[in-house]
This record gives structure tokens, sequence and C-alpha cells, in this order.
């Protein structure tokens, strides 16, 4: 059932991976490895484990239903995003996860120790303490629900107790709150180097820029502006699928254009796009270009030019700054970001302190 293999690591040492496979019909239905300092041990080990795993069948207890990490990540990522679909980060960092060492365990027996030498490991790799910590929030999530939806015993306290020494030695953290804004001078910078090659580009950055500066718009939520959506009259624009911390997908939101923004709206020309049939429609978008695309542009822009440390995304908290700058006050500027608290907005607001205005002193 059973097999050791030797691999030299990478400081010279031999390490010995027992590796457990049970086969039902052709398919693997349960797979778990250990690695330890000496072939005594992995044999030891893998003796235990294959009289373990017989009581287990023994007793009824199934062993291929998300026995490993790896394949419970993969059940997750196919059962439960038919039915709430999400975006592309948390898709990546599911699949990344099944690449790690952890992956190969199985649910029911990981330690509080797996998990602080997964986060360490991914430490060492030069992932930063947010970064690490998420990986521990996304197994909370994965086996939160698969604790409801397939009856696994797994206990959720080993991971709390890893979480909490981890945090108490600073090994994760939360992310820190970015305070970058974009100086005039960086924004003459960009605009003037989008301004010569937007002649001959497709996408016109400048004006995505502007745009950007003007509405507090991501650049995903630029490119999926609709033209049936704009609404002149009441000067505002609808939007789907918001980003929200719980429910995105079908999260349909109204927000305030500024004057400035219509503006740009009415230099964008109306395009054609081949539909499903081969034939060539209007495109539904003010914006139809590729978000990735525009990501890509601004991010060499910022190299030739020279802008240490500025991300596309810096604009909406540029943007969302001039706002409170321009006197609007917080009910008023959420009517334009769409957040939903003020805690979440004042991430995104960093005034400048001589934006601030001298008041009188009360008599």
């Amino acid at each position: 059932m059973g097999t050791i293999v030797s691999r030299r690591r990478k400081d010279g040492s031999l390490g010995y991976t027992a590796q457990i496979r049970i086969h039902r019909q052709g398919k693997c239905i349960h797979s778990e490895s250990e690695t330890f300092d000496r072939r005594q041990l992995a044999t030891e080990w893998m003796r235990r484990r294959e009289a373990e795993l017989d009581q287990q069948r023994a007793r009824g207890e199934p062993l291929g239903k998300g026995s490993t990490v790896a394949e419970l990540l993969d059940w997750y990522g196919t059962h439960i995003k038919e039915l709430t679909p999400w975006g592309r980060t948390k898709e990546a960092d599911l699949k990344r996860l099944t690449g790690y060492e952890i992956a190969s365990k199985n649910v029911l027996h990981l330690s509080t120790a797996d998990y602080i030498a997964h986060v360490e490991a991914r430490r060492r790799e030069g992932a930063g303490p947010a970064t690490a910590n998420n990986d521990l929030i996304w197994l909370r999530g994965v086996f939160r629900t698969a604790r409801g939806s397939l009856g696994l015993p797994i206990n959720l306290q080993l991971l709390e107790d890893a979480s909490h020494e981890l945090r108490r030695r600073r090994v994760i953290g939360k992310p820190k709150e970015r305070q970058r804004r974009v100086t005039p001078l960086e924004e003459k910078a960009l605009l003037d180097h989008f301004a010569v090659r937007d002649v001959r580009a497709e996408i016109p950055m400048a004006d995505v820029i502007r745009f950007a500066l003007a509405t507090a718009r991501r650049q995903e939520e630029i490119t999926r502006l609709k033209w049936a959506d704009l609404d002149r009259d009441k000067g505002i624009a609808w939007l789907d699928d918001v980003k929200h911390p719980r429910k995105k997908v079908g999260n349909r939101r109204a927000f305030r254009l500024l004057s400035e923004a219509w503006e740009i709206i009415d230099r964008q020309p109306k395009v054609m796009a081949e539909g499903p049939d081969g034939k060539q429609t209007p495109d539904p978008r003010v914006f139809p270009y590729n978000s990735k695309s525009i990501g890509a542009n601004f991010t060499r822009a910022c190299r030739l030019r020279g802008l240490d440390d500025l991300r596309f995304h810096d604009l909406r908290h540029e943007a969302t700054s001039r706002l409170f700058e321009r006197g609007y006050d917080i009910s008023e500027v959420a009517q334009f970001t769409l957040h939903e608290s003020w805690t979440t907005l004042k991430r995104y607001t960093h005034l400048r302190p001589e934006q601030v205005e001298e008041r009188p002193a009360r008599a």
C-alpha cells in the first residue's frame, strides 16, 4: 500500500517521504504522505497509518471524501463555486494552496504544528505576514464548509490555536493600510506619457486614468460600465456585480457621476464587436477593453517614467481623498465610491495636512 522515497534536500541532507495511496476501481480515493529524517521513522509512520486506515474502513468511514487537503480544495472549487462564484484572487489563492506540502496531508489528522510549519515555510519563501495569513483564512473557510456540507469532523480549534500562536509571534498579521496618493507631478507624467501613445494605441489610457480619478472606479469596473446603464438626467450610472465582502454577484448599485466624468464618457466612440454568431454588433460597454491590459499598460508606464510603488488602485484612493477635499461628507462620498461603511471607506481616505482648512476657535 505504501512506498518510501528518499530525496536530497537543499541543505544536502536526506529526507524520507512515506506515501500511502489507496485505489478503488482504478481511481485513487486516498493519498497522504509525511517526510522524516530517518527511514526507520518513515517506516513506522507508514505502518501505523495503514493500520489506522484499515480500522477506518472497517468502521465504514469513507476514505476518499475530502481525505486530503488537496482533494477538499478540489471539491470546494468544483461544487461550492458553482453556487457562489468568486473572483480571480480567491481562485488563484485556492489553486496555489494545492501545490504546498500541507495539501497532501489528511484533513482529519492536521495538527497545530502542521499549520505553523506551512506558514513558516511560506514566510521563508518571501510571503509577507498578511499573505501568509490569507492561507489560513482560505483553509478555515474551506474546512468550515466541509464540516457542514460533508460532515467531516475537522478540528478547527487546532487551526485557531496555530493562528493565535503565529499572531503572537507576529509571523502573520493584517495587511498594512496603504496610504499612497498620486502627486500632481506623477499624474502629469502619466498623462504626458499616454498623450503620445494614445494616438496609435487601442486603449485610451489617458481618458481611463482621468475617469478613474473622477469616479473612484476600479479598473475592472471601468471596463464593465455600459452605455445602457448611464442616466444623464439623474447624473448617475448603474454597475453590476459591485464588490462586496459577502455578496458580489447580483449586487447592482448606482453611483454618482460628476460633470468631468460625463465629459470623458462623451469622448468615447461607440465601437462594434463580434457577437456569438460571428456578426458585428455594437459593443455595450463604454470602455470596451481588457482590464488586465489596462493594468499592464499602467504598470509599464510607471516603470518607464520612474514612478515608484504606484498602482492603478491608488487612483481610487486619490479620487476618494479628492472628494473629501472638495467638501463632500462621508455619506455623500459613499454615493461615489459605493463603500458600505465608514470603517471601510476611511481606508481609502488620505487627506493631506495642508488641505485641512483653519477654522476659528469657539468663543
